[in-house]
């Protein structure tokens, strides 16, 4: 199968559907709470620092798609950490409590310490400082944990999808080893950046033998300071060949953990959690599970996600973002700027996945009704 085809979306094109974002004629002041069209609060940012990575893995970034021709975004296109620190500041005005890094890989960008930095100097409305958390592959993060711990990240999540190096090593397609990524936990834990989250999606006839060999290992390490969560395989963008029939829902992940270790559900942890949690009935630590294609959880979504060069997409699923950067680089204030970002929030009503929920997929087909077949790719503003 040929995935260079037309319905790959062209970083030159993403964002052209929609017109360039005005300041609203009527202001919408910072209030500290901000919601949209079916009452979902503004209260998560994630902000994607690069649409680079060094891993191939066939769910994202397939390696016959991002080839050596493959046309990545100028560096002039690319937000400032500046500008990304002055939005970031915008968005906390109007209620966001949670910034997390994502790329493609976020420790490819240079010096994203200094990032980090300024992010760590942004207090909310009442005074308190954001959560900052970071999503990484674990190549780099050996090397980099401490300065990211003394920068000001608070903690990270790391994404493996097993544990046999093999079957690790065929995924992430560029031949990387399983040991280093484990040597980049160890360290992250060292620097303080826990509890740490390991996330780990679940391809049917691929990866699937890997969820008790996964719990286990996390059951039995770190004591307790390692969450870890099954994704299933999700509808992202146009690239990774999605198929229902390769998706293996999560209740038949907690099912087959169960059956090993009993298992105890517990209550989210915070409002519009995207992972539901499981305790082993022992008191050996938690799971979770993220369930996206069987279980929507649309309804009290509250995340944006800031593209690398300015976009503002408010689904996962998004065909088409909102791009900040004009108003960035133009003669904007802070006050346009936030206005403008609240009239964006205020319109919101996605929910797509309780909608393909509702269509009963079959085979991971587009429906021919869908309004946005051409889906932004999960690497371009992270997961």
């Amino acid at each position: 199968m040929n995935r260079k085809s037309t319905t790959v979306i062209p970083l030159s094109e993403i964002g052209r559907a929609r017109p360039a974002v005005a300041v609203p004629d009527v202001a919408v002041p910072a209030t500290g709470r901000l919601l949209d069209r079916l009452g979902r609060p503004l209260t998560d940012l994630r902000i994607s620092v690069t649409d680079r990575c060094n891993f191939r893995c066939s769910y994202c970034m397939p390696k016959d798609v991002f080839d050596k021709d493959y046309q990545y975004l100028p560096h002039s296109a690319l937000l400032s950490f500046e500008e990304m620190t002055r939005l970031a500041r915008l968005f906390a005005a109007h209620g966001v409590r949670k910034i997390r890094l994502t790329g493609g890989e976020p420790l490819l960008r240079k010096n994203i310490e200094a990032l980090i930095g300024q992010l760590s100097e942004i207090r909310t409305p009442g005074g308190e400082p954001l959560a900052l958390t970071l999503t990484t592959n674990g190549s780099l993060l050996r090397r980099k944990a401490a300065a990211l711990a003394a920068a000001g990240l608070q903690r990270v999540t790391v994404s493996l999808d097993s544990l046999d190096d093999a079957v690790f090593r065929h995924m992430n397609d560029v031949d990387f080893p399983v040991a280093d990524v484990l040597a980049g936990i160890e360290a992250a834990l060292a620097a303080g950046l826990g509890p740490l989250k390991v996330n780990m999606v679940v391809k049917r006839g691929t990866n699937e033998q890997e969820i008790l060999p996964m719990a286990r290992y996390f059951r039995d390490h770190h004591g307790g300071k390692v969450v870890l969560r099954f994704i299933e395989y999700m509808d992202v963008g146009a690239t990774n060949g999605w198929r229902m029939d390769e998706v293996l829902p999560s209740a038949e992940v907690i099912a087959r953990i169960g059956a090993e270790f009993p298992l105890v559900p517990l209550e989210p942890s915070a409002p519009g959690e995207t992972a539901q949690r499981w305790a082993y009935a022992d008191g050996g630590g938690e799971i979770g599970v993220i369930s996206s294609v069987t279980q929507a959880f649309c309804h009290d979504c509250s995340r944006a996600r800031l593209s690398t060069e300015g976009k503002l997409y408010l689904c996962l699923f998004a065909s088409a973002g909102h791009d900040l950067r004009p108003l960035l680089r133009g003669t904007a204030t802070d006050e346009d700027i936030g206005s403008a970002i609240g009239h964006i929030w205020q319109g919101r009503a996605d929910r797509y996945s309780e909608l393909r929920a509702l269509r009963g997929p079959e085979s991971g087909e587009h429906d021919a009704n869908d309004p946005a077949p051409r889906r932004v790719e999960m690497s371009y503003i992270g997961g």
